[in-house]
């Protein structure tokens, strides 16, 4: 059944929208939006658009967008870590940096065994500090969304930084890993897979895993298929409800992988963020513009 913006597969997710809340567009003129990142002290949305080689921030108490950097080593996934800082993954520069307070620009991983990443795709930070980041080999693909080149590695695998930066494996069975985000307690990590882009009839699913104290992974069963396109970027609200991009919009799925709900975008979406003063407007960056919609639920607290 659909209701204003949004589609409506089970009844609960009555509950979780406002179906007279429009889907707002807040700036347009991107190539491949990706990666936002909300910052709370300043409400702003900082995002990527990796063709342009740029990030934008939107301020969301004045309703502007600027160039936030340019050239941005054509910046993909962005996160926000427990100390305000930016992280973002780098597909030019095949590695992942930290926005220092002062600005300056840490790089935090650029090699595994001596050997550089493919394309650090998307990031998320847990509370003890340690990065993950997925590596399919999109950025050096070809020229458009980085720099064509060889994978050294020789596959896509899905990485750990310890805050001591050391940095190891924790998925390799992948054949394309994209987004991934923890759950609320973060007892468990889910993982997309957009195979589907590189090999016929490939995955284009999200694998769930149990996170032992380690920081190792168990599992990895498929929780949800995508049914328009593929999932790319995902976060969690805080009852641990999963909303994630799609090929028509955003897809929330209930804890057990059931799919209630669709909030409709006129365009693909690649990522999305929760953000606001209450944590309750989301964030979508689809294809060339990004997108914010106000909803009856709260965003996991990350920060």
């Amino acid at each position: 059944m659909r209701a204003g913006d949004y589609e409506i597969l089970d009844d609960r997710f009555r509950h979780l929208v406002k179906v007279a809340a429009k889907v707002e567009k807040l700036y347009e003129g991107c190539r491949w939006a990706e990666g936002p990142a909300y910052f709370p002290a300043h409400r702003y949305v900082v995002w990527s658009d990796i063709p342009n080689d740029r990030m934008l921030r939107f301020d969301e108490t004045t309703g502007q967008t600027g160039i936030f950097r340019h050239p941005a080593g054509y910046s993909n996934g962005n996160s926000v870590d427990r100390e305000g800082r930016l992280v973002t993954c780098e597909h030019g520069h095949r590695r992942v940096t930290r926005t220092e307070h002062d600005g300056r620009i840490t790089v935090v991983a650029d090699r595994f065994e001596g050997k550089r990443f493919n394309s650090p795709n998307d990031v998320v930070v847990k509370s003890d500090g340690s990065i993950w980041f997925t590596d399919p080999a999109y950025g050096i693909d070809s020229d458009y969304e980085g720099h064509k080149g060889e994978s050294e590695i020789g596959d896509c695998h899905v990485y750990r930084v310890d805050p001591s930066g050391e940095v190891r494996v924790v998925a390799d069975d992948f054949v394309r890993p994209n987004g991934l985000a923890f759950s609320p307690d973060e007892k468990r990590l889910y993982i997309a897979d957009t195979g589907i882009s590189h090999v016929k009839d490939g995955p284009k699913h999200i694998r769930r895993f149990d996170v032992s104290d380690d920081g190792k992974l168990k599992g990895g069963e498929v929780f949800a298929v995508c049914t328009n396109a593929v999932f790319d970027g995902f976060r969690f609200d805080d009852a641990g409800r999963l909303w994630t991009s799609a090929g028509d919009g955003v897809h929330c799925y209930d804890q057990e992988g059931m799919l209630v709900g669709k909030v409709l975008v006129p365009e693909r979406v690649a990522n999305v963020v929760f953000g606001g003063a209450k944590r309750n407007r989301l964030f979508m960056c689809g294809t060339t513009s990004l997108y914010a919609v106000l909803l009856a639920v709260n965003g996991a607290k990350t920060f």
